[in-house]
């Protein structure tokens, strides 16, 4: 499975006035690697670029019905301090995720650094949107570069 899975890193903080762009960018490399039979899509679950990926991968689900989306979560609460807008399109998600992974029943102090090895660790393929080159997005990016994975920053087109 770790061969047919790609899975998305990316910041939190991204203007809103860049999604649309965010997500055309997306769909062009999500369908080059659909061609290549990446099939399995894992998704951190996080607000920003992690929600943009899963709407991206919902609405391509349409056309290529052999994708899935996985959904890997730090931890079942983790949502707690959202914005209620958030916690409800992240619920909208939730419901139609093809497979759901908790790294932990409840927060702890490495639930979400766990989620993003989970998600290198069983994976092939990294997809990011990497513009700040510190903190947990660039230590994952650095990461699946150190385990061999392919990494795509779509951050560089836009």
């Amino acid at each position: 499975m770790k061969d047919k899975t790609a899975f998305f890193t990316g910041h939190r903080n991204i203007q809103k006035s860049l999604y649309p762009i965010i997500e055309k960018e997306l769909k062009k490399l999500i369908i080059k690697l659909i061609n290549k039979n990446i099939i399995y899509y894992g998704v951190g679950g996080a607000v920003g670029f992690d929600t943009v990926s899963a709407l991206t991968i919902l609405s391509l689900k349409k056309y290529y019905p052999q994708i899935k989306l996985i959904l890997v979560l730090p931890c079942k609460s983790h949502t707690k301090y959202w914005q209620y807008e958030d916690i409800l399109l992240y619920e909208q998600i939730f419901k139609q995720a093809n497979k759901v992974v908790y790294i932990s029943e409840h927060y702890t102090k490495n639930c979400m650094l766990d989620r993003n090895i989970h998600l290198v660790k069983n994976s092939s393929y990294c997809i990011s949107y990497l513009k700040h080159y510190t903190g947990g997005t660039a230590y994952t990016v650095a990461q699946a570069k150190r385990l061999g994975l392919t990494i795509y920053n779509i951050a560089k087109n836009i």
